[in-house]
């Protein structure tokens, strides 16, 4: 017995790969739109299935990792730069399920560091034609949703389209994130005034209002007030800012195409 836990230790990697590897882990964890404690949790339950402990803490642009060898003072510090990224419910779910994975005793180290691999790579995996498609359905339901007409719903799926295409195309050209979302909105608005304009249906206003939900940061409302809850006061502040910031650009877009098209609120 003694002798298999003794092999089984030796097996273990060393506090700097996993320091490493929880490293790129969180990066792509956070960035895809995952709360603090969710983040908290999957990487100390991989820390601990290596022998470990991990102590981190979550600025706005980095992440500072320390971990710790539980049978000895080894440790190893890393910090990890916070970037922009989007959100992707897929990545969230396969890295949730690698961390259980490796906690489990399903997979060693190194094969960890491969499927974290495949999963970074497939972040573009999905047809960006199927995207823009997807998400301009989407955003004509919300028309619908909100009792919209056949002839807005349409609408505003050309309008999301147009938008949403120039959205990749502008982010593709590392342009700054904040002007990308004033060009998308007043593109999207500006397609979906034609509503309106030329009498084309009977709910022309819903057209114009939902043509711009495809823009709107609802993940990053929804996780900042869930850290606020779990007392990550920095996070949830940071996080409620972005989206404050990234919506007021949403509203000075749609606000400049109605100056232009001369539509009132009211």
């Amino acid at each position: 017995m003694t002798m298999t836990m003794m092999t089984e230790s030796v097996c273990y990697p060393s506090t700097k790969d996993v320091c490493m590897f929880i490293a790129e882990y969180s990066f792509w964890l956070f960035s895809s739109g995952s709360t603090v404690i969710r983040l908290e949790k999957n990487v100390r339950r991989i820390a601990e299935a290596f022998g470990m402990k991990v102590d981190f803490s979550i600025l706005p642009h980095h992440i500072h990792i320390t971990v710790r060898d539980s049978g000895s003072l080894n440790s190893y510090t890393t910090v990890s730069e916070i970037k922009s990224g989007g959100i992707s419910f897929n990545i969230n779910t396969m890295l949730s399920r690698l961390s259980w994975d490796i906690s489990d005793r399903k997979i060693g180290f190194d094969e960890a560091k491969e499927r974290l691999g495949c999963i970074v790579r497939s972040t573009g995996s999905l047809d960006p034609w199927l995207l823009i498609a997807l998400v301009s359905f989407a955003n004509a339901s919300f028309c619908r949703l909100f009792g919209g007409d056949i002839v807005a719903m349409g609408v505003v799926f050309i309008s999301t389209a147009a938008g949403y295409l120039m959205k990749q195309i502008l982010m593709e050209r590392k342009v700054d994130f904040r002007l990308v979302v004033i060009i998308c909105s007043f593109i999207s608005s500006i397609l979906a005034s034609a509503d309106g304009l030329f009498s084309l249906g009977c709910t022309p206003e819903l057209a114009l209002g939902t043509s711009v939900l495809y823009l709107v940061p609802g993940i990053p409302f929804i996780n900042s007030f869930c850290d606020m809850l779990d007392k990550h006061y920095i996070c949830a502040f940071v996080r409620m800012t972005d989206a404050v910031v990234v919506t007021a650009c949403l509203s000075l877009g749609l606000l400049c195409s109605m100056m232009i098209m001369h539509k009132g609120m009211f």
